[in-house]
């Protein structure tokens, strides 16, 4: 998708839809890796109740079907990222699979220009925290209904970080629960700095992208997350506590912004990785 258009997809959901959160079991910003939840334990979760959460079965449609023309639209998407192994873009994406909750918010302080952590900016931070419980469990139904088996499973191959392969290795890849993290986090920060929307928004797409690269999703899985994380997104906007937080959040972004505080990731080598080789999209 155009940066143009990821800029009007990416500012229409900031507007007119939202994001809700419920509170962490545990420390809110201690990561909460990949381990599917207890239902009587999501309703504690993040800002929205089960209930609330958006029904992915129901919002999405099923994944290609074996042979289909999307399905051979994913396979070549697959076949582009390929080419890619060992450049810059290819350890970039290693390390956007990286599921520590640092790690994921680290991954959009440059396209931001300032600091996110649990010591510059520990509203934010937390913030997102609970936003990507909402978002990863409203991926669930789908995963698992579906439960589509990963490419690097279905060819017998190496996936980029060797950490995640037997996390999800059964784990349904539709949709990218990691690409609609990537997108919501995008969707919130570009809301707490409408100046450095684009970017924001484009890096989102880059994070899912990663996720083809490094063949552990499919195209059509980072495309259904990004539909899911503009629909999780859009009701948490709606919820109370979540808009109390979010104010809280964006005053920590605009004193950084004032202080000049800038990003404690190396911005550089980012660069270079994104502006180097890239999978060829379809």
């Amino acid at each position: 998708m155009p940066t143009s258009k990821l800029v009007i997809v990416g500012l229409v959901a900031i507007g007119a839809l939202g994001v809700t959160l419920n509170s962490y079991i545990r420390t809110p910003w201690q990561d909460p890796g990949d381990t599917r939840l207890h239902k009587e334990t999501a309703s504690k979760l993040g800002y929205l109740s089960p209930s609330e959460l958006p029904n992915s079965v129901a919002l999405l449609p099923p994944p290609p079907a074996p042979g289909s023309a999307a399905m051979l639209r994913d396979e070549r998407a697959r076949q582009a990222a390929l080419t890619v192994r060992g450049t810059a873009r290819y350890s970039l994406a290693a390390d956007d699979a990286v599921r520590l909750h640092e790690n994921t918010v680290q991954a959009f302080q440059c396209a931001l220009r300032t600091d996110i952590s649990l010591k510059q900016t520990p509203k934010l931070y937390e913030l997102l925290s609970r936003v990507r419980l909402d978002v990863r469990a409203a991926s669930y139904a789908a995963k698992s209904r579906y439960k589509r088996p990963r490419p690097f499973v279905v060819y017998n191959t190496r996936a980029c970080y060797a950490d995640d392969e037997k996390a999800v290795h059964d784990d349904g890849s539709y949709p990218s629960a990691r690409g609609a993290v990537g997108w919501a986090f995008a969707l919130v920060l570009a809301k707490a700095r409408p100046d450095r929307a684009e970017a924001i928004l484009k890096r989102a797409q880059d994070f899912a992208q990663s996720r083809i690269v490094c063949d552990l999703e499919w195209q059509s899985d980072v495309e259904a997350g990004r539909t899911l994380a503009v629909s999780t997104v859009g009701r948490l906007e709606a919820n109370d506590r979540f808009k109390a937080d979010f104010a809280a959040a964006r005053k920590e972004v605009a004193a950084e912004v004032a202080a000049a505080v800038r990003p404690s990731r190396e911005c550089e080598s980012e660069r270079i990785a994104l502006a180097g080789s890239q999978p060829r999209q379809n």
